[in-house]
Protein backbone atom coordinates (compact mmCIF):
# COMPACT_ATOMS: atom_id res chain seq x y z
CA UNK A 1 0.00 0.00 0.00
CA UNK A 2 1.06 3.56 -0.67
CA UNK A 3 2.49 5.52 2.24
CA UNK A 4 0.46 8.69 2.87
CA UNK A 5 2.64 9.96 5.72
CA UNK A 6 3.26 13.68 5.38
CA UNK A 7 6.13 15.88 6.51
CA UNK A 8 5.22 19.49 5.89
CA UNK A 9 7.92 21.98 7.00
CA UNK A 10 8.85 19.54 9.76
CA UNK A 11 5.25 19.06 10.92
CA UNK A 12 4.47 15.36 10.67
CA UNK A 13 1.03 13.81 10.19
CA UNK A 14 -0.22 10.37 9.12
CA UNK A 15 -1.70 11.78 5.91
CA UNK A 16 -1.76 15.09 4.00
CA UNK A 17 -5.42 15.83 4.79
CA UNK A 18 -5.84 18.65 7.32
CA UNK A 19 -8.87 20.61 8.40
CA UNK A 20 -8.67 24.32 7.67
CA UNK A 21 -9.13 27.03 10.27
CA UNK A 22 -12.92 27.35 10.43
CA UNK A 23 -15.97 26.31 12.51
CA UNK A 24 -15.03 22.58 12.33
CA UNK A 25 -11.82 23.35 14.28
CA UNK A 26 -13.29 25.77 16.81
CA UNK A 27 -13.20 23.49 19.85
CA UNK A 28 -11.69 20.33 21.28
CA UNK A 29 -14.93 18.37 20.83
CA UNK A 30 -14.81 18.89 17.05
CA UNK A 31 -11.08 18.30 16.68
CA UNK A 32 -11.09 15.09 18.73
CA UNK A 33 -13.89 13.68 16.58
CA UNK A 34 -12.02 14.73 13.43
CA UNK A 35 -8.92 12.88 14.56
CA UNK A 36 -11.00 9.82 15.41
CA UNK A 37 -12.33 9.88 11.85
CA UNK A 38 -8.78 9.91 10.47
CA UNK A 39 -7.81 13.48 9.67
CA UNK A 40 -4.05 13.98 9.68
CA UNK A 41 -4.06 17.45 11.16
CA UNK A 42 -6.03 20.60 11.92
CA UNK A 43 -5.51 24.33 11.85
CA UNK A 44 -7.34 25.56 14.95
CA UNK A 45 -9.90 28.28 14.30
CA UNK A 46 -8.29 31.71 14.43
CA UNK A 47 -7.43 33.05 17.88
CA UNK A 48 -7.38 36.74 18.74
CA UNK A 49 -6.05 38.82 21.61
CA UNK A 50 -6.84 38.16 25.25
CA UNK A 51 -9.71 40.22 26.67
CA UNK A 52 -13.36 40.51 25.68
CA UNK A 53 -14.15 37.83 23.07
CA UNK A 54 -15.23 38.59 19.55
CA UNK A 55 -19.01 38.82 19.22
CA UNK A 56 -20.62 37.06 16.26
CA UNK A 57 -24.14 37.66 14.99
CA UNK A 58 -26.88 35.44 16.43
CA UNK A 59 -28.65 35.21 13.11
CA UNK A 60 -27.85 33.68 9.73
CA UNK A 61 -24.09 33.45 9.15
CA UNK A 62 -24.05 31.37 5.98
CA UNK A 63 -25.39 31.74 2.48
CA UNK A 64 -25.25 29.10 -0.23
CA UNK A 65 -25.33 28.68 -3.99
CA UNK A 66 -26.68 25.32 -5.21
CA UNK A 67 -26.75 23.66 -8.60
CA UNK A 68 -29.99 22.33 -10.08
CA UNK A 69 -29.76 19.15 -8.00
CA UNK A 70 -29.41 21.06 -4.72
CA UNK A 71 -25.72 20.21 -4.53
CA UNK A 72 -23.82 22.87 -2.60
CA UNK A 73 -21.44 24.60 -5.01
CA UNK A 74 -20.57 27.79 -3.17
CA UNK A 75 -20.68 28.84 0.45
CA UNK A 76 -20.63 32.37 1.83
CA UNK A 77 -20.07 33.21 5.47
CA UNK A 78 -20.09 36.36 7.59
CA UNK A 79 -18.69 34.65 10.68
CA UNK A 80 -15.71 36.16 12.47
CA UNK A 81 -12.75 34.50 14.21
CA UNK A 82 -13.37 32.44 17.35
CA UNK A 83 -15.78 33.96 19.85
CA UNK A 84 -14.48 31.69 22.61
CA UNK A 85 -11.96 33.13 25.06
CA UNK A 86 -8.25 32.85 24.39
CA UNK A 87 -7.72 31.05 27.70
CA UNK A 88 -10.28 28.34 26.91
CA UNK A 89 -8.88 27.79 23.43
CA UNK A 90 -5.30 27.54 24.66
CA UNK A 91 -6.25 25.01 27.34
CA UNK A 92 -8.11 22.86 24.83
CA UNK A 93 -5.27 23.00 22.28
CA UNK A 94 -2.86 21.84 24.99
CA UNK A 95 -5.04 18.88 25.90
CA UNK A 96 -5.77 17.85 22.30
CA UNK A 97 -2.08 17.83 21.41
CA UNK A 98 -1.33 15.65 24.45
CA UNK A 99 -4.10 13.25 23.47
CA UNK A 100 -3.04 13.07 19.82
CA UNK A 101 0.75 13.48 19.61
CA UNK A 102 0.92 11.95 16.11
CA UNK A 103 -1.46 14.50 14.57
CA UNK A 104 -0.60 17.97 13.34
CA UNK A 105 -2.05 20.81 15.40
CA UNK A 106 -1.41 24.25 13.93
CA UNK A 107 -2.90 27.37 15.50
CA UNK A 108 -4.28 30.21 13.39
CA UNK A 109 -3.70 33.70 14.80
CA UNK A 110 -5.01 37.16 13.97
CA UNK A 111 -4.13 40.17 16.10
CA UNK A 112 -3.61 43.89 15.33
CA UNK A 113 -0.75 44.73 13.00
CA UNK A 114 1.75 45.85 15.62
CA UNK A 115 4.74 43.97 16.98
CA UNK A 116 3.59 44.14 20.61
CA UNK A 117 0.37 42.24 19.90
CA UNK A 118 2.15 39.44 18.06
CA UNK A 119 4.94 39.25 20.62
CA UNK A 120 2.35 38.87 23.39
CA UNK A 121 0.32 36.02 21.94
CA UNK A 122 3.08 33.91 20.38
CA UNK A 123 4.55 32.52 23.64
CA UNK A 124 1.07 31.58 24.84
CA UNK A 125 0.48 29.53 21.71
CA UNK A 126 3.91 27.95 21.87
CA UNK A 127 3.27 26.76 25.43
CA UNK A 128 0.37 24.60 24.20
CA UNK A 129 2.75 22.24 22.43
CA UNK A 130 1.24 23.13 19.05
CA UNK A 131 3.26 22.17 15.99
CA UNK A 132 3.09 25.50 14.21
CA UNK A 133 1.24 28.75 13.67
CA UNK A 134 -0.72 30.07 10.72
CA UNK A 135 -0.99 33.84 10.29
CA UNK A 136 -4.49 34.70 9.09
CA UNK A 137 -3.97 37.40 6.48
CA UNK A 138 -6.96 36.36 4.43
CA UNK A 139 -10.30 36.96 6.15
CA UNK A 140 -12.15 39.48 3.90
CA UNK A 141 -14.96 40.55 6.21
CA UNK A 142 -15.48 41.89 9.70
CA UNK A 143 -11.86 41.71 10.79
CA UNK A 144 -10.48 43.42 7.68
CA UNK A 145 -12.52 46.50 8.58
CA UNK A 146 -10.53 46.52 11.84
CA UNK A 147 -7.18 46.55 10.04
CA UNK A 148 -6.57 42.80 10.24
CA UNK A 149 -7.06 39.78 7.96
CA UNK A 150 -7.17 40.74 4.29
CA UNK A 151 -6.30 44.33 5.16
CA UNK A 152 -2.83 43.01 6.01
CA UNK A 153 -2.71 40.34 3.31
CA UNK A 154 -3.31 42.87 0.54
CA UNK A 155 -0.13 44.78 1.45
CA UNK A 156 2.97 42.65 0.75
CA UNK A 157 5.14 44.84 2.95
CA UNK A 158 2.88 44.14 5.94
CA UNK A 159 2.88 40.42 5.17
CA UNK A 160 6.67 40.28 5.22
CA UNK A 161 6.91 42.48 8.29
CA UNK A 162 4.58 40.39 10.44
CA UNK A 163 6.15 37.14 9.25
CA UNK A 164 9.52 38.50 10.37
CA UNK A 165 8.13 39.42 13.80
CA UNK A 166 6.74 35.93 14.26
CA UNK A 167 10.01 34.27 13.32
CA UNK A 168 11.82 36.53 15.79
CA UNK A 169 9.45 35.90 18.69
CA UNK A 170 8.60 32.22 18.21
CA UNK A 171 10.48 29.04 17.43
CA UNK A 172 7.45 27.42 15.80
CA UNK A 173 7.15 26.97 12.03
CA UNK A 174 5.24 29.88 10.47
CA UNK A 175 2.64 29.44 7.74
CA UNK A 176 1.24 32.61 6.15
CA UNK A 177 -2.37 32.31 4.95
CA UNK A 178 -2.84 34.45 1.86
CA UNK A 179 -5.88 36.35 0.67
CA UNK A 180 -7.11 35.75 -2.89
CA UNK A 181 -8.55 39.27 -2.91
CA UNK A 182 -5.52 40.67 -4.68
CA UNK A 183 -4.39 41.17 -8.27
CA UNK A 184 -1.12 39.20 -8.19
CA UNK A 185 -0.90 36.42 -5.61
CA UNK A 186 2.84 36.10 -6.17
CA UNK A 187 3.58 39.43 -4.48
CA UNK A 188 2.41 38.57 -0.92
CA UNK A 189 3.85 35.06 -1.30
CA UNK A 190 7.26 36.47 -2.14
CA UNK A 191 7.00 38.89 0.78
CA UNK A 192 6.04 36.10 3.19
CA UNK A 193 9.09 34.02 2.31
CA UNK A 194 11.38 37.06 2.36
CA UNK A 195 10.10 37.72 5.87
CA UNK A 196 11.19 34.26 6.90
CA UNK A 197 7.91 32.32 6.66
CA UNK A 198 8.32 28.57 6.37
CA UNK A 199 5.28 28.13 4.11
CA UNK A 200 2.21 29.81 2.69
CA UNK A 201 -1.36 28.52 2.65
CA UNK A 202 -4.05 29.55 0.18
CA UNK A 203 -6.64 30.45 -0.72
CA UNK A 204 -8.63 32.09 2.02
CA UNK A 205 -12.20 33.05 1.17
CA UNK A 206 -13.11 35.36 -1.71
CA UNK A 207 -14.90 38.60 -0.91
CA UNK A 208 -18.48 38.22 -2.07
CA UNK A 209 -22.20 38.77 -1.83
CA UNK A 210 -23.78 35.45 -2.71
CA UNK A 211 -27.22 36.75 -3.60
CA UNK A 212 -30.03 39.18 -2.89
CA UNK A 213 -33.30 38.39 -1.15
CA UNK A 214 -35.73 40.14 -3.49
CA UNK A 215 -38.48 40.16 -0.86
CA UNK A 216 -36.38 41.72 1.88
CA UNK A 217 -34.31 43.67 -0.70
CA UNK A 218 -31.16 42.83 1.25
CA UNK A 219 -28.07 40.71 0.65
CA UNK A 220 -28.35 37.07 1.69
CA UNK A 221 -27.83 36.07 4.41
CA UNK A 222 -29.24 39.09 6.22
CA UNK A 223 -29.66 39.87 9.89
CA UNK A 224 -32.68 41.96 10.86
CA UNK A 225 -33.00 43.21 7.29
CA UNK A 226 -29.34 44.11 6.72
CA UNK A 227 -26.61 42.07 5.04
CA UNK A 228 -22.87 42.35 4.53
CA UNK A 229 -20.17 41.10 2.20
CA UNK A 230 -18.65 37.81 3.30
CA UNK A 231 -16.16 35.10 2.40
CA UNK A 232 -16.87 32.73 -0.51
CA UNK A 233 -15.62 29.14 -0.55
CA UNK A 234 -16.65 25.65 -1.63
CA UNK A 235 -16.31 23.63 -4.87
CA UNK A 236 -16.90 26.70 -7.04
CA UNK A 237 -13.64 28.35 -5.93
CA UNK A 238 -11.42 25.36 -6.75
CA UNK A 239 -10.37 26.62 -10.23
CA UNK A 240 -9.31 29.96 -8.74
CA UNK A 241 -7.37 28.24 -5.98
CA UNK A 242 -5.64 25.86 -8.40
CA UNK A 243 -4.49 28.79 -10.51
CA UNK A 244 -3.15 30.77 -7.56
CA UNK A 245 -1.31 27.75 -6.13
CA UNK A 246 0.27 27.10 -9.53
CA UNK A 247 1.39 30.73 -9.86
CA UNK A 248 3.34 30.49 -6.62
CA UNK A 249 4.67 27.02 -7.39
CA UNK A 250 6.12 28.08 -10.76
CA UNK A 251 7.30 31.58 -9.79
CA UNK A 252 11.10 31.68 -9.90
CA UNK A 253 11.22 33.51 -6.55
CA UNK A 254 9.02 30.98 -4.71
CA UNK A 255 9.69 27.85 -6.78
CA UNK A 256 9.62 24.68 -4.64
CA UNK A 257 8.65 26.66 -1.54
CA UNK A 258 6.17 24.84 0.76
CA UNK A 259 2.49 25.42 0.02
CA UNK A 260 -0.57 24.22 1.92
CA UNK A 261 -3.51 24.27 -0.50
CA UNK A 262 -7.06 25.30 0.35
CA UNK A 263 -10.12 25.86 -1.83
CA UNK A 264 -12.97 23.59 -2.88
CA UNK A 265 -11.30 20.30 -1.96
CA UNK A 266 -13.90 17.54 -1.53
CA UNK A 267 -12.27 14.34 -2.80
CA UNK A 268 -8.91 12.62 -3.01
CA UNK A 269 -8.75 13.65 -6.66
CA UNK A 270 -9.13 17.33 -5.75
CA UNK A 271 -6.30 16.93 -3.25
CA UNK A 272 -4.09 15.13 -5.76
CA UNK A 273 -4.60 17.92 -8.30
CA UNK A 274 -3.42 20.57 -5.84
CA UNK A 275 -0.47 18.43 -4.80
CA UNK A 276 0.50 17.82 -8.43
CA UNK A 277 0.60 21.62 -8.76
CA UNK A 278 3.08 21.93 -5.91
CA UNK A 279 1.11 21.76 -2.64
CA UNK A 280 2.75 19.77 0.14
CA UNK A 281 -0.62 19.06 1.76
CA UNK A 282 -4.22 20.26 1.66
CA UNK A 283 -6.73 21.84 4.04
CA UNK A 284 -10.48 21.17 3.88
CA UNK A 285 -13.44 23.07 5.32
CA UNK A 286 -16.65 23.38 3.27
CA UNK A 287 -16.77 19.70 2.32
CA UNK A 288 -16.67 18.73 6.00
CA UNK A 289 -19.36 21.28 6.85
CA UNK A 290 -21.47 19.69 4.10
CA UNK A 291 -20.80 15.96 4.55
CA UNK A 292 -19.13 15.51 7.93
CA UNK A 293 -15.73 14.36 9.19
CA UNK A 294 -15.93 10.83 7.75
CA UNK A 295 -15.29 11.97 4.19
CA UNK A 296 -11.61 11.64 5.04
CA UNK A 297 -11.99 7.86 4.92
CA UNK A 298 -12.79 8.01 1.20
CA UNK A 299 -10.01 10.54 0.65
CA UNK A 300 -7.44 8.27 2.29
CA UNK A 301 -8.67 5.15 0.49
CA UNK A 302 -8.98 6.87 -2.88
CA UNK A 303 -5.53 8.45 -2.82
CA UNK A 304 -3.94 5.19 -1.61
CA UNK A 305 -5.51 3.21 -4.45
CA UNK A 306 -4.58 5.81 -7.06
CA UNK A 307 -0.97 5.96 -5.83
CA UNK A 308 -0.74 2.16 -5.96
CA UNK A 309 -2.11 2.18 -9.51
CA UNK A 310 0.38 4.83 -10.62
CA UNK A 311 3.32 3.31 -8.76
CA UNK A 312 3.83 6.21 -6.35
CA UNK A 313 5.22 5.00 -3.03
CA UNK A 314 4.91 8.29 -1.12
CA UNK A 315 3.11 11.57 -1.69
CA UNK A 316 6.48 13.22 -2.37
CA UNK A 317 6.69 11.13 -5.54
CA UNK A 318 4.01 13.21 -7.30
CA UNK A 319 4.03 16.56 -5.50
CA UNK A 320 4.79 19.26 -8.07
CA UNK A 321 4.85 16.93 -11.09
CA UNK A 322 2.39 19.08 -13.06
CA UNK A 323 4.18 22.38 -12.41
CA UNK A 324 6.53 22.23 -15.46
CA UNK A 325 3.48 21.82 -17.69
CA UNK A 326 1.90 25.09 -16.54
CA UNK A 327 3.19 27.64 -19.05
CA UNK A 328 2.34 31.08 -20.34
CA UNK A 329 0.05 31.13 -23.39
CA UNK A 330 2.82 32.01 -25.84
CA UNK A 331 4.54 28.69 -25.10
CA UNK A 332 1.58 26.55 -26.20
CA UNK A 333 2.12 24.39 -29.29
CA UNK A 334 0.17 25.97 -32.15
CA UNK A 335 0.92 22.97 -34.35
CA UNK A 336 -1.28 20.77 -32.19
CA UNK A 337 -4.59 20.18 -34.00
CA UNK A 338 -7.67 18.46 -32.56
CA UNK A 339 -11.21 18.08 -33.89
CA UNK A 340 -14.48 17.17 -32.22
CA UNK A 341 -16.11 13.82 -33.00
CA UNK A 342 -19.72 12.87 -32.20
CA UNK A 343 -20.56 9.25 -31.38
CA UNK A 344 -23.75 8.62 -33.32
CA UNK A 345 -24.62 5.57 -31.23
CA UNK A 346 -24.77 7.49 -27.94
CA UNK A 347 -26.07 10.82 -29.34
CA UNK A 348 -29.59 11.54 -28.02
CA UNK A 349 -30.32 14.16 -30.71
CA UNK A 350 -30.88 16.96 -28.19
CA UNK A 351 -29.13 19.49 -30.43
CA UNK A 352 -27.30 21.34 -27.66
CA UNK A 353 -23.97 20.96 -29.42
CA UNK A 354 -25.37 22.43 -32.64
CA UNK A 355 -27.05 25.35 -30.88
CA UNK A 356 -23.91 26.25 -28.94
CA UNK A 357 -21.64 25.97 -31.97
CA UNK A 358 -24.06 27.68 -34.38
CA UNK A 359 -24.97 30.62 -32.14
CA UNK A 360 -21.73 31.28 -30.27
CA UNK A 361 -18.83 29.47 -31.86
CA UNK A 362 -17.74 28.43 -35.38
CA UNK A 363 -20.80 26.94 -37.09
CA UNK A 364 -19.03 23.58 -37.44
CA UNK A 365 -21.87 21.14 -36.59
CA UNK A 366 -24.59 20.06 -38.99
CA UNK A 367 -28.14 19.68 -37.67
CA UNK A 368 -29.89 17.36 -40.13
CA UNK A 369 -29.48 14.56 -42.64
CA UNK A 370 -32.20 13.68 -45.13
CA UNK A 371 -34.63 15.81 -43.18
CA UNK A 372 -33.95 14.04 -39.86
CA UNK A 373 -32.04 15.41 -36.81
CA UNK A 374 -28.41 14.46 -37.26
CA UNK A 375 -25.42 16.15 -35.65
CA UNK A 376 -21.98 15.82 -37.15
CA UNK A 377 -18.82 17.91 -37.07
CA UNK A 378 -17.37 19.45 -40.22
CA UNK A 379 -13.60 19.22 -39.83
CA UNK A 380 -12.95 22.16 -42.12
CA UNK A 381 -14.84 24.50 -39.77
CA UNK A 382 -13.97 22.95 -36.38
CA UNK A 383 -11.25 24.73 -34.38
CA UNK A 384 -11.20 22.19 -31.54
CA UNK A 385 -12.48 24.70 -29.00
CA UNK A 386 -14.15 21.94 -26.90
CA UNK A 387 -17.40 23.89 -26.35
CA UNK A 388 -19.56 21.09 -27.73
CA UNK A 389 -17.85 18.56 -25.47
CA UNK A 390 -18.67 20.65 -22.43
CA UNK A 391 -22.32 21.35 -23.22
CA UNK A 392 -23.21 17.79 -24.26
CA UNK A 393 -25.32 16.12 -21.54
CA UNK A 394 -24.05 12.61 -22.43
CA UNK A 395 -20.61 11.77 -21.04
CA UNK A 396 -18.06 10.92 -23.73
CA UNK A 397 -20.60 11.24 -26.54
CA UNK A 398 -18.49 14.03 -28.02
CA UNK A 399 -14.71 13.73 -27.81
CA UNK A 400 -11.81 15.84 -28.99
CA UNK A 401 -9.40 13.80 -31.11
CA UNK A 402 -5.90 14.82 -32.12
CA UNK A 403 -5.06 14.85 -35.82
CA UNK A 404 -1.70 13.21 -36.36
CA UNK A 405 -0.61 14.32 -39.84
CA UNK A 406 -1.22 16.76 -42.62
CA UNK A 407 -2.60 20.29 -42.23
CA UNK A 408 -5.47 21.88 -40.37
CA UNK A 409 -8.20 21.93 -43.06
CA UNK A 410 -9.48 25.31 -41.82
CA UNK A 411 -6.23 27.26 -41.54
CA UNK A 412 -3.73 25.29 -43.55
CA UNK A 413 -1.30 25.35 -40.62
CA UNK A 414 0.97 22.28 -40.62
CA UNK A 415 0.21 19.90 -37.78
CA UNK A 416 3.93 19.34 -37.33
CA UNK A 417 6.79 21.59 -38.31
CA UNK A 418 8.97 24.46 -37.22
CA UNK A 419 6.26 26.77 -35.79
CA UNK A 420 5.97 25.30 -32.30
CA UNK A 421 4.60 28.34 -30.48
CA UNK A 422 3.25 31.83 -30.91
CA UNK A 423 6.63 33.54 -30.60
CA UNK A 424 7.73 31.99 -33.92
CA UNK A 425 4.39 31.49 -35.65
CA UNK A 426 3.93 33.30 -39.00
CA UNK A 427 0.49 34.58 -37.92
CA UNK A 428 2.15 36.55 -35.13
CA UNK A 429 2.41 40.15 -36.40
CA UNK A 430 5.71 40.56 -34.53
CA UNK A 431 7.36 37.84 -36.65
CA UNK A 432 9.02 39.40 -39.68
Amino acid sequence: MADLKNDFIGIKSPNPFWLASAPPTDKAYNVERAFEAGWGGVVWKTLGEAGPPVVNVNGPRYGAWHDGNRRLMGFNNIELITDRSLEVNLAEITQVKKNWPDRAVVVSIMVPCDERSWKSILPLVEETGADGIELNFGCPHGMSERGMGAAVGQVPEYVGMVAEWCKQHSSLPVIVKLTPNITDIRQPARAAFKGGADAVSLINTINSIIGVDLDAMAPAPHVDGKGSHGGYCGPAVKPIALSMVSEIARDKETYRKPISAIGGIQTWRDAAEFMALGAGNVQVCTAVMTYGFKIVEEMIDGMSRWMDEKGYNTVDDFIGMAVPNVVNWEHLNLNYIAKAKINQETCIKCGRCHIACEDTSHQAITSSLNGEPHYEVRDEDCVGCNLCVNVCPVKDCITLEQMTEGKDPRTGIPISGEYANWTTHPNNPNVK
